[in-house]
């Protein structure tokens, strides 16, 4: 019986060594493998950070208004008799546009104006008979009375006249003329727009907590998709004494000077504001950025004392690094916390990269560290 219980430890023992030595062989054999399949080293650019001085500013969009604008119209009724302009021609204040048939209405004038002629007399006549005691003072009140409104009837008739000659309020260009000759007018038909284009009026809002930057006279250059590269620069020239409940943001105008008349109203613009005093900041290639929303990264090229390549130089890896970033400009974008100048970042390939990978360096394409970057065409 105790033969047995010793065969059976025994038995017992070789197997359960059997199983960990097998376990602790496949645990070596897997370290092993894991060795020999270590990922290679990931290719990658890479950029220095550097301190540049930057001028603060702000990035606004808005619409483009003529410093004076207006469509045309007519106050009164009437078919058009002639058409004195010709579309998109600049014209000067009290310019004939349009002439509508008044042939009835000045009938009208000639007769009120023999009217007054007659009431002029009468008064001047009466004056004399009434120094003499001829007729009484009511009498000479009435011709009086008669005179005053004939002489209103004339001036009305007059104004009406005027009005069947429209005439340009003020110096701008003409767009395209929207009736014809013959045709019938109402008040209110639109005839043609007349813009002054010789300063343009760039609108825009802020929210209220950006109204300390801005101030009357404030230099900010203005852009239009339609001519690409150009800058166009003028001055802040009004802002709103209220802020709007709904958005809480504050309307804000600055005039641009436009001799050239190349920006027209209604166009979209885009426009940037200095403020403050210049800074030296600490900038990257905006690419160098990994934003998270945890906080924003980048990953830092450091050298792995502990390996070295085949030339017997230090291995280069990669450490994460949270980041506190500030504005932008262009392509590049200005840290406040986390990096030092001179600090090596990866500005492209950070997809397959976490701390302690390594890396090989290929700066073939490398991303623009332009503060007015341009769309390159191939």
């Amino acid at each position: 019986m105790a033969k047995r219980m010793i065969i059976m430890l025994v038995l017992i023992g070789t197997l359960l060594g059997g199983i960990f030595g097998f376990k602790a062989f496949g645990v070596k054999m897997m370290k092993k493998g894991i060795a020999a399949q270590a990922s290679p080293p990931q290719t990658v650019s890479i950029a220095q950070a550097m301190i540049k001085e930057w001028q603060p500013q702000m990035d606004v969009v808005g619409s483009l208004k003529a410093s004076r604008g207006a469509d045309i119209t007519s106050e009164v009724t009437g078919v058009v008799s002639q058409i004195r302009f010709q579309s998109g021609k600049t014209v000067k204040a009290g310019t004939l546009l349009i002439e509508i048939d008044s042939r009835t209405d000045m009938a009208r004038l000639q007769s009120l104006e023999a009217a007054l002629e007659l009431a002029q007399k009468t008064y001047s006549r009466n004056q004399e008979q009434f120094k003499e005691q001829a007729i009484s003072q009511a009498t000479l009140d009435a011709n009086l009375t008669e005179l005053k409104s004939t002489k209103a009837q004339v001036a009305e008739q007059q104004a009406l006249l005027d009005k069947k000659n429209i005439r340009a309020p003020f110096d701008g260009r003409l767009g395209i003329r929207q009736v014809s000759p013959g045709q019938y007018l109402s008040p209110g038909m639109k005839i043609v727009t007349l813009q002054s284009l010789d300063t343009i009026f760039f609108d825009f809002t802020l929210p209220q907590q950006d109204i300390s930057n801005i101030r009357i006279g404030q230099k900010i250059t203005v852009k239009v998709d339609a001519f690409p590269g150009r800058i166009f620069t003028g001055t802040i020239s009004a802002i709103e004494p209220k802020i709007e409940e709904k958005t809480r943001n504050v309307g804000i105008r600055a005039a641009i000077r436009n001799a050239d008349q190349k920006l027209l109203p209604g166009m979209f613009a885009t426009a940037h504001i200095a403020t403050g005093q210049p800074q030296n900041l600490i900038t990257v290639p905006q690419t160098a950025i990994v934003f998270n929303p945890y906080g924003n990264v980048v990953f830092v090229v450091e050298e792995d004392k502990k390996q070295t390549d085949s030339q017997g130089k230090p291995e280069l890896k990669v450490m994460q690094k949270l980041v506190k970033t500030d504005f932008t400009r262009g392509s590049e974008i200005a840290i406040l916390e986390g990096l030092q100048e001179g600090d090596t970042v990866v500005t492209s390939g950070q997809i397959k990269l976490q701390n302690g990978t390594r890396i090989i360096i290929n700066n073939t394409i490398q991303p623009s560290d332009n503060p007015n970057p341009k769309l390159q065409d191939g």
